[in-house]
């Protein structure tokens, strides 16, 4: 990796971040199952303050009425268009019930069971809406104009869209490049960390690719257009996002792929008792009371909040330790992993280089501090990652930062500076070592995956930085428990070098690496291990990691330095970039699930006891219904269980990463400081 120098274009804190699409979030009360939720809701509310309050009959049966019928008709709607198929879904099942326990006086109950299913589809419209805004704003990254150079020279400005394979642009600094194309001149640093998740800029030279929405550094590129705007990268992003999120959006809960024969076999079982005694002589009263009865004990309200309670309290367990899980299903399925993929930068690392190594190549002239302090004095103008990581390293240890006379910076070589009257050079050993036989240090430091910096003093070298982007606390400790939980050892997938993703997965125990992976790599990468019958969890954080987010078993967003596109393309969030959490919301599911398994056990033994008696004895309503309440609550006090803290369970050894992670980090803690002579120890 070499030394790149840059502008202040490339500042993040200055301007938008390619990894940060512009999002327009559509509101949610845009969407009319919100609405509608929100109305029926309201109304339940209102009647059962009513009810309770000594309010008049008529006025709570009115309020719940209503709830029944701004709830209500949505899925009832839904219900009948499946119904026109020839399919019968727990929908309709669900409103037939509710309009059963308004009919024998249970109007409650019905309401209840119909805010239930409203709010569930809103909070299903709602994310995704959100998810199709994102992937949306994923093309704001690419520029809407580039600029074409005609055969003669000249200058035209163009609808980016429009561009035609062979055409030829000229991209200037600070600008965003228009097309995925190669560079036919100019020598500039390109942040492409919205594509490949490479946490510096990339030096490009004539004959190198480029991509569309990637962000230009201090040269001017002249770039020939070799694919049109629907065949980008980005596009191919946009696409394989939408596609893989379709997919998955038809994974359902456990139960409610049971649901339709269940529903079927209510129905059929209630229309049953009430035909046959009917016809056999029965009076109509009594007929029709079992068979409403039969309905209210054998409606699956029971085996829903045996499901729902459980997994919802999880949810709530895991929000308040950090892991933001977005529905039950996901809560569901984060048990059901056998393996697990990372993405580099960003999420086992912290995404910014740090440095780790000073080394004074004469200590009789200069020592380590004062070749610290004339290498971040001149990198002190520069915008650029390392530049930044030089400065904030010579910051924490409190040195005093001379002048800056004359500042010169070259892309790709470094930055020149005077200082106390001495020519200071910061950068590359390629361009600042030519012709001199470079320390064998600088060799072992960059096959160790990190970036070496050469300080000259007056054109001669007088020191060596190294810098790297340094591990996320905890995270070898976070690989063994995933390796324990899941039974197989986790896999890196990367856009980053060979050289770095290796050196980073020994560190922290990972044998199966990927490295250099666009987009559409790492997607090939998660289906082939699930073709391998492997349940993947993905963790990741940038754009670049979206559409294998979206395609795996459950995608996990590290949320601090998360692209929006990552964070609502992802099952789950982890909010504080802790990643001890995994395998405490990891076993917190299995947990969960455990208990769904019990409730379903309980439910089914109050609903099979209880349709017993109504068929084969009498039943009184009022004992069905209390039977079937006191199921109902039974489950949900069950489930309810998972909110107790002791439910978020950790091993020493991630809450000794969580510990470690807490603590405020020292910039250059860990630093090995050399004062030696062309890199042998003292």
């Amino acid at each position: 990796m070499e030394f790149k120098m840059s502008s202040p274009v490339l500042d993040r804190s200055r301007t938008a971040t390619p990894d940060k699409g512009r999002t327009v979030r559509t509101h949610p009360f845009a969407l009319p199952e919100v609405r509608w939720a929100t109305v029926a809701t309201a109304l339940f509310a209102l009647g059962l303050a009513a009810q309770f309050g000594g309010a008049p009959n008529w006025m709570w049966w009115a309020l719940f009425l209503a709830c029944y019928l701004t709830g209500g008709w949505e899925p009832a709607l839904a219900g009948l268009r499946a119904l026109r198929q020839r399919t019968l879904d727990v929908d309709l099942l669900m409103i037939v019930a509710a309009i059963g326990a308004a009919a024998i006086g249970q109007v409650l109950d019905g309401g209840l069971l119909i805010v239930i299913f409203a709010t569930s589809g809103a909070l299903e419209a709602f994310l995704t809406q959100r998810t199709a805004d994102s992937v949306r704003s994923l093309l704001d990254l690419a520029p809407e104009r580039a600029t074409v150079i005609g055969e003669s020279g000249e200058e035209t400005v163009v609808d980016a869209a429009t561009l035609s394979v062979g055409d030829m642009i000229v991209v200037r600094p600070g600008e965003r490049i228009g097309a995925d194309g190669q560079v036919t001149s100019g020598i500039s640093d390109v942040d492409q960390a919205s594509i490949t998740g490479e946490p510096l800029p990339v030096l490009k030279h004539p004959g190198d690719e480029v991509f569309a929405g990637t962000l230009n550094g201090t040269g001017a590129l002249r770039v020939r257009v070799d694919r049109a705007a629907a065949d980008t990268v980005v596009a191919r992003i946009v696409a394989m996002v939408q596609e893989a999120s379709a997919t998955k959006a038809k994974v359902q809960l456990f139960i409610e792929k049971v649901e339709r024969y269940y529903s079927i076999g209510v129905v059929a079982a209630t229309l049953a008792v009430f035909v046959i005694p009917f016809a056999l002589g029965a009076a109509l009263q009594p007929a029709l009371l079992r068979a409403m009865t039969f309905m209210i004990v054998a409606s699956p309200c029971a085996v829903v909040l045996a499901t729902m309670p459980p997994l919802l309290a999880a949810m709530a367990t895991a929000g308040r330790n950090g892991v933001l899980v977005k529905s039950a299903v996901v809560m569901e399925q984060l048990g059901s992993v056998t393996a697990v993929a990372f993405d580099k930068t960003g999420t086992l690392t912290q995404g910014a280089p740090h440095l780790t190594d000073i080394r004074a190549l004469d200590e009789s002239r200069h020592d380590t501090e004062t070749i610290l302090t004339w290498a971040a004095a001149a990198e002190h103008p520069s915008e650029h990652p390392l530049a930044q990581a030089i400065v904030a390293a010579a910051t924490d240890r409190r040195l005093t930062l001379p002048m800056v006379e004359e500042f010169d910076s070259t892309p790709g070589r470094g930055v020149r500076a005077v200082i106390d009257g001495h020519i200071i050079e910061v950068g590359s050993p390629k361009y600042l070592l030519h012709g001199v036989d470079a320390p064998a240090q600088v060799a072992a430091w960059e096959v160790a995956g990190k970036t070496v910096v050469i300080v000259l003093v007056d054109g001669v070298a007088a020191g060596m930085l190294a810098l790297a982007d340094q591990l996320r606390p905890g995270a070898a400790l976070t690989v063994a428990e995933l390796s324990t939980l899941t039974g197989t050892t986790p896999v890196l997938l990367t856009g980053d070098n060979p050289r770095a993703a290796t050196t980073l997965a020994t560190e922290v125990g990972i044998t199966d690496v990927s490295a250099g992976l666009l987009p559409e790599d790492k997607v090939c990468a998660v289906r082939d291990l699930e073709h391998r019958g492997r349940r993947v969890l993905l963790v990741g954080d940038g754009v670049n990691d979206a559409p294998a987010l979206a395609a795996a078993h459950t995608g996990v967003a590290m949320g601090l330095a998360g692209s929006d596109l990552a964070l609502e393309t992802a099952d789950a969030v982890v909010v504080r970039d802790d990643l001890g959490t995994l395998p405490a919301v990891i076993a917190l599911s299995r947990r969960a699930r455990r208990i769904v398994i019990a409730n379903l056990i309980i439910a089914a033994t109050f609903i099979t006891g209880l349709v017993l008696w109504d068929l084969l004895g009498h039943l009184p309503l009022p004992l069905g219904v209390a039977g079937h309440e006191g199921s109902t609550v039974i489950v949900g006090l069950n489930g309810m269980r998972l909110l107790a803290q002791r439910a978020w369970t950790q091993t020493p050894r991630q809450a000794e990463a969580e510990q470690a992670s807490r603590k405020p980090g020292e910039a250059l803690s860990g630093v090995e400081i050399h004062d030696d002579h062309w890199g042998q120890d003292t």
